[in-house]
């Protein structure tokens, strides 16, 4: 790690200090590193020796040492070719990272590993944070191994299950009547008034250092060359972000070769703020009023890094799209019935999306074209009809 940078203003921090949004313009702060030494230092050979797991890369995670780490195994998730679901929908080259398949079932997992690791290592051992369900059982999960205190505040609507994962962890889980940004609200309270740290999406910076590694993992798995096309169901847009990260660090490693991939951001049609600014041409997005989806990971009136996703989707040519909770239960259905995989509601929004993009001659058959699954389809009985 070299510092802390304002993702807006610029502005440096230090990354040894307990920060979380810019003080100038309360924006997201991101980890920057020496490139450019590693580049002399670090060779990608090196990773042949090390396990399969997302840490295999610690020079490019906020980390000083590996002793430092809390691990539960994150990482290291397959990217399993569709064959017969693509051939049905005229896709010669889809295939799908399974996110599900790490140990809180969600690609979650990442975010809390480097969070937690990083707050540990800071002396944090009180954090407060909003969920929509799935962010909250992973970071209970991570903050349990470190012997650190979580409050998670959740919807009162949030899937059953991850309400009952959380306080298995041993989390202090809070309802509340509203949606994520209610929730927020509440984790505002605790931190002023008893001290917690603000583990929110983007409120702290290394939550997103966790995501990134889909992108590193994404470029190895590709002997360092991209998939013309990355599909990212998009609640808070952090996994975005960071692989869109990945793919700039890489590049300035000089690890990878080819054309950047193309990214596209999938919301659902009661909710979709990032769609809209995209079609605007916008370079943020409004408030989503009065959002309604099932899909609780992507029921996001406004993202804190909205900007950041809009810059991804623009420089890398992609595009978003919205699809209704109806096709994203049907692909979660065709999927199971075609290849087997039980994928969850946000997964399949992305598969609907690509399904659509495919009818619509944005993507041609020959691009090759992941979908991030984001998480297991064995949380989400209620969409198993």
């Amino acid at each position: 790690m070299k510092s802390l940078v304002c993702s807006r203003c610029k502005r440096n921090y230090d990354y040894r200090k307990v920060v979380n949004l810019c003080e100038d313009c309360t924006s997201p702060l991101l980890v920057e590193y020496d490139l450019q030494h590693l580049r002399r230092t670090w060779d990608r050979d090196i990773l042949a020796k090390r396990s399969r797991n997302m840490w295999r890369y610690r020079e490019l995670l906020p980390v000083s040492n590996s002793e430092e780490v809390i691990t539960l195994g994150e990482g290291g998730t397959p990217i399993r070719h569709l064959n017969r679901f693509g051939a049905c929908k005229g896709l010669d080259r889809l295939s799908m990272m399974d996110e599900g398949l790490n140990p809180t079932g969600t690609f979650k997992s990442r975010g809390a590993s480097a969070g937690i690791t990083r707050a540990h290592s800071l002396g944090i051992r009180r954090i407060a944070m909003p969920t929509a369900g799935n962010a909250g059982g992973a970071w209970a999960a991570y903050a349990a191994s470190a012997g650190i205190r979580l409050l998670v505040a959740m919807p009162e609507d949030a899937p059953e299950i991850n309400r009952r994962e959380c306080h298995m962890y041993g989390a202090d889980v809070r309802l509340v009547k509203g949606l994520i940004s209610d929730c927020g609200q509440l984790v505002e309270e605790k931190v002023a008034e008893e001290g917690y740290f603000n583990g929110a999406t983007l409120k702290e910076p290394y939550r997103i250092e966790g995501k990134k590694t889909l992108g590193l993992e994404i470029a190895e798995h590709g002997e360092w060359t991209w998939p013309d096309v990355i599909v990212y169901p998009t609640g808070g847009g952090v996994g975005l972000i960071g692989i869109w990260k990945a793919v700039k660090e890489l590049a300035a490693l000089g690890w990878t070769t080819g054309r950047f991939p193309k990214m596209v951001a999938v919301q659902m049609e009661g909710c979709a703020p990032i769609v809209e600014a995209f079609q605007r041409k916008a370079t943020q997005s409004v408030f989503w009023e009065r959002a309604q989806t099932k899909a609780g990971g992507l029921r996001v009136p406004k993202a804190l890094g909205d900007f950041l996703v809009l810059e991804a989707l623009y420089e890398s040519k992609g595009t978003a799209v919205a699809v209704s909770d109806d096709a994203a239960g049907q692909m979660m259905k065709e999927l199971a019935r075609i290849e087997g995989h039980l994928i969850c509601p946000e997964g399949a929004a992305g598969l609907a999306a690509i399904v659509d993009l495919r009818n619509r001659g944005w993507l041609s058959s020959e691009e090759s074209i992941l979908l991030l699954n984001t998480g297991s389809g064995m949380k989400y009985s209620e969409w198993m009809m």
